[in-house]
């Protein structure tokens, strides 16, 4: 277990910056960290009222914002678990999360609220506004409006003066203590809910304190998912811990709304997903080098040079011109983009991880990024690769250390499956090993997809809805040119009785496409519809080979 402890640095970084600003929505309201532990001496008082004790869990539903990160910070300083829930999840998935975690509460954004149906939520003991935190709905036993005058009292029977710096404490919190439980699925039978102890979550602040370039009073702007174990550690947790500004992007975050943040805000570190620097590349920069003046140019050494430097300078000024280095990481960067950005000399660095470890597992600074790897393992954990020679034959990645989870909640099956008796967390993504300890991933040994913004993508979720259709025998889920394609075999039986033709079949699978998208997160919506003319390649265990459709069909 680590020394420090995930309320030491909570309390610490809001007693040495009381007065400056922790938060700020885009476009909206600011907030000090005096500011920040009033609201959270005040949710703490509202939980104690309700009923809520230490262990209990909290749902958050939300997109990025101040009320989001102050309520996170308020659930896991008093103890009770917080349950991060994608708002782009759809409402049944919402309302099994929400069931299947046991959460108590849950905090959500009005407009998703109006989504939902409190009803179908049966363990809950009320919901409360993310927008001003004003009762949305009561629980199971009684309304929380009804205990509104409770919490004033007790609040102020407290703080009389109000929630001071010298009289501001928060609860001495095991690091063994479960503090997230982070769904990386939300359709029932796939459900996968990342048990991170506090422990995990302190590792890697420590970690960043120590090996990543931020400061005290740093600009940062959030914009990845922070019900993401990415976004959530590296844009908010951490940056929090050392007295940052932090700029939250409350809308859906499109590249041209980022890059705008970016000019406007200039933070001084970046974390970005390969969209966005792959899509800068493509749309920018290639076309600038591919043209013929522009080629000959680059033949030139001393010409080059200064085209190198030019780019470089265009391509930091649209991150704001003020940062330190841009982390990228979530998915594998295209190593065409990662190779120029090492030609000109962009300060760009390399991360690896997954929810599992909460997340980080791997990271090289910008000075010490090696081209096709994804970082240094962290020294909170130790790397094995499941092969007989680690540094020449590819195998599975194994980590164990402090990041790690606990496991799967109520799901041992998943759990014995992904920890080993030895506490290795066998990560499904395949690689190799240098004598320096980076890890150069090779692709996955399992079925999971990584998708744009790194959200963890399961196709078997989407085939079994596929699967269930008329017409269809069995299909695979792919990843294809960055987007999700569905590959179908057709059931030809069926097809043949009702005299379907091939133009009316595929009629019938853009009608499925277009009702599954309806029913399913943006990020796992299919883009095509397939028609394979044979049944797919299996194993003795009669499961697709997935490994033979990834490549171009």
């Amino acid at each position: 277990m680590m020394q420090e402890k995930l309320t030491g640095f909570i309390l610490k970084a809001i007693r040495n910056n009381w007065k400056t600003t922790a938060f700020a929505d885009y476009g909206g309201k600011s907030y000090k960290y005096s500011e920040v532990a009033g609201h959270i001496i005040y949710l703490h008082t509202r939980f104690e009222v309700l009923g809520i004790n230490p262990g209990d869990k909290i749902a958050l539903l939300g997109k990025n914002s101040s009320h989001w990160a102050i309520s996170y910070l308020a659930v896991i300083s008093y103890g009770a678990v917080v349950v991060p829930v994608l708002p782009d999840f759809r409402p049944n998935d919402v309302h099994h999360i929400v069931n299947h975690s046991d959460s108590k509460l849950l905090l959500a954004a009005d407009n998703i609220y109006d989504q939902l149906d409190a009803e179908k939520m049966h363990k809950l003991l009320g919901i409360f506004s993310l927008n001003d935190f004003s009762v949305l709905a009561g629980g199971k036993d009684s309304s929380p409006e009804d205990k509104a005058e409770v919490v004033e009292d007790m609040y102020q029977e407290k703080y009389p003066y109000g929630v001071q710096s010298d009289n501001l404490n928060l609860p001495d919190i095991p690091n063994d203590r479960l503090a997230v439980i982070s769904y990386t699925s939300g359709t029932t039978g796939f459900t996968k809910g990342v048990m991170l102890q506090h422990n995990s979550l302190a590792a890697n602040i420590v970690y960043a304190n120590n090996n990543m370039p931020l400061n005290p009073g740093d600009a940062i702007v959030s914009f990845l998912p922070l019900a993401h174990a990415y976004g959530c550690a590296f844009e908010f947790l951490w940056p929090f811990t050392l007295g940052c500004h932090i700029t939250f992007l409350t809308k859906t975050p499109s590249p041209q709304l980022i890059l705008k943040a970016f000019k406007e805000i200039r933070p001084r570190l970046i974390l970005s997903v390969p969209l966005i620097m792959e899509k800068i590349y493509k749309k920018q920069i290639l076309p600038v080098i591919e043209k013929p003046a522009m080629k000959a140019m680059l033949r030139t050494p001393l010409l080059k040079s200064l085209v190198h430097k030019k780019i470089k300078q265009k391509l930091t000024d649209s991150f704001g011109g003020n940062f330190h280095e841009v982390v990228i990481g979530g998915a594998p960067l295209n190593s065409e983009v990662e190779v120029f950005l090492k030609k000109i000399g962009f300060p760009y660095s390399v991360g690896y991880g997954m929810t599992e470890c909460g997340p980080l597992i791997s990271y090289a600074n910008r000075h010490n990024t090696r081209i096709g790897s994804a970082g240094k393992i962290v020294d909170t954990l130790e790397v094995r690769i499941d092969s007989p020679d680690q540094y020449r034959e590819v195998g599975e990645i194994m980590v164990r250390g402090e990041n790690v989870m606990t496991g799967y909640f109520r799901n041992e099956e998943a759990t014995s499956s992904a920890l080993d008796e030895e506490g290795w967390l066998h990560t499904g993504d395949l690689g190799l090993l240098d004598r320096d300890n980076y890890i150069y991933i090779k692709g996955r040994s399992k079925s999971m997809i990584l998708g744009p913004s790194g959200q963890n993508i399961y196709p078997e979720e989407i085939e079994a809805r596929l699967n269930n259709k008329a017409f269809i025998q069995e299909s695979l889920v792919i990843e294809k040119n960055g987007v999700l394609e569905a590959l179908v075999y057709p059931d030809y039986e069926s097809t043949d009785k009702t005299g379907l033709d091939e133009r009316e079949l595929k009629v019938q699978l853009e009608n499925y496409r277009k009702d599954i998208n309806s029913k399913m997160p943006a990020f796992m919506n299919i883009a095509k519809m397939k028609i394979v003319p044979e049944e797919f390649a299996k194993t003795p265990k009669k499961s697709i080979k997935r490994f033979l459709y990834t490549m171009d069909i």
